[in-house]
C-alpha cells in the first residue's frame, strides 16, 4: 500500500519507459506531418493539381466539337 500513497512518486513496474514510449509516438507523428506537407509543396509548385484540373477541363474533351462538349459538360 505504501507504493499507492500521492507522496511516493517512484514509478510503477511497467511504466518506466512510458515517456519514452510516448516520445517516440509524437516525434513520429511529426514526421509523418513534416514529409506529408513537403510532399504537398513540390506538388503545388510542379503544377500538379493545375494540370489534373486542365485534363478534366471541357476543352480536353477529344473527338467532340468544343460547343458541343462546352453545352454537355456545363
Amino acid at each position: 500500500m505504501g507504493r499507492h500513497r500521492l507522496g511516493n512518486k517512484q514509478p510503477l513496474g511497467n511504466e518506466r519507459g512510458q515517456g519514452t514510449v510516448e516520445y517516440a509516438i509524437v516525434t513520429a507523428a511529426f514526421l509523418c506531418v513534416i514529409v506529408a506537407g513537403a510532399a504537398l509543396w513540390r506538388a503545388l509548385s510542379q503544377g500538379l493539381f493545375v494540370d489534373h484540373g486542365l485534363a478534366s477541363a471541357s476543352h480536353h474533351l477529344a473527338g467532340a466539337a468544343t460547343w458541343i462538349a462546352d453545352v454537355l459538360v456545363f
